[in-house]
């Protein structure tokens, strides 16, 4: 892709714990390939550079990308988003949950190039903190959220962010498809069936 590479940097954030798949949640299986391994290739195939953040004792699949540990404290969402962009170096981050196995590569790089400082796809008006682009000026306010322990939802309303709706997602796909959130086994039979027919 070359000169189409972007500056965004793509962070695979799995560090949650996956309590309701029955615990490591970025290594549970479908279709053969591990989670995790569904939005690292939708960023390789739309030419975002990609990480992993996780914490010290996430268990993850072989990788060909860098994994970032983050801290065991605090147990909070905004964490991951912090260690991406504290390494990002002055770039921009796009955070991309772990649980997201049928992301297109065209919706990634349409988030990854949005010119505003905060982009989250909202499905259903319902904005996605950890679908999302941030700046790498706000990295202050949200590391003073995160020492306030401030819920991820309220922190990002916050910051005025441009919310992709419904009509916009749909350039790239069904939003319900796109935006399928594997939590549970029903989920996980869901995202299945859903690959199996693309």
């Amino acid at each position: 892709m070359g000169s189409q590479r972007t500056t965004t940097l793509g962070a695979v954030l799995a560090g949650g714990a996956g309590t309701r798949l029955g615990g490591g949640k970025a290594m549970v299986q479908l279709a053969g390939r591990a989670l995790v391994e569904y939005p690292l290739a939708a960023l390789a195939a739309a030419g975002i550079e990609a990480v992993v953040v996780a914490k010290l004792d996430t268990a993850l699949p072989p990788l060909e990308v860098p994994v970032l540990r983050e801290p065991e404290e605090p147990q909070h969402p905004l964490l991951g988003i912090v260690t991406a962009l504290r390494a990002a170096a002055g770039r921009p981050v796009l955070a991309v949950a772990c649980d997201l196995p049928l992301l297109t590569p065209g919706l990634l790089a349409g988030l990854a190039a949005a010119p505003e400082p905060l982009v989250a796809a909202a499905p259903g008006g319902d904005p996605q903190p950890l679908l999302a682009r941030y700046a790498p000026e706000l990295l202050p306010d949200l590391e003073a959220a995160l020492a306030r322990q401030e819920p991820l939802r309220r922190t990002v309303a916050a910051l005025s962010p441009r919310l992709l709706t419904d009509a916009d997602l749909a350039r790239f796909g069904d939003p319900a498809e796109l935006l399928l959130n594997v939590n549970d086994p029903a989920d996980l039979e869901r995202a299945g069936g859903m690959l199996g027919s693309r």
